[in-house]
């Protein structure tokens, strides 16, 4: 359902959010995560210019959130990384439809991809780093819960 360039982006700020001071290269983040580096760099460069990721450079450089988790919807993560929603739009209709019912699943389409749109809208990163946390601790070895 999600592109790729989404995915891998919001991966790549997960991993960010883990540990929000620190600064993370591409390349750590790609081994991380499992991720090509070349793509992720090119996601990193859209995420710097979208104002959601500080980059730095040199030995001790790379990037870290801009903005607390809480504060990064997902819609604005994908759009930054041409991921959008809106992309999983049907075709265009042709003027006319030769069956009502091709209106009526037209209809559908929107209205689920508005639907989409305001779920993407609502939901943070922070709600994914509290997923991932809570998937972490049902398989952690010792079976016990991560707080913090």
């Amino acid at each position: 359902m999600l592109r790729r360039s989404g995915t891998y982006a919001l991966k790549a700020l997960l991993e960010l959010a883990l540990d929000p001071p620190r600064w993370q290269s591409v390349k750590a983040l790609a081994l991380a995560q499992d991720l090509p580096a070349p793509m992720l760099e090119q996601l990193m460069l859209k995420l710097r210019r979208a104002a959601l990721v500080d980059s730095r450079r040199g030995r001790q450089g790379g990037y870290r959130l801009r903005r607390r988790p809480a504060d990064l919807p997902l819609a604005a993560i994908l759009a930054a990384v041409d991921a959008p929603a809106t992309s999983l739009m049907p075709p265009a209709a042709p003027k006319e439809d030769p069956q009502p019912s091709d209106r009526v699943t037209r209809v559908l389409h929107r209205r689920l991809l508005q639907a989409l749109e305001r779920e993407l809208d609502q939901l943070t990163l922070e709600d994914l780093l509290f997923d991932l946390r809570s998937a972490r601790a049902a398989f952690s070895e010792s079976g016990g819960l991560l707080l913090g």
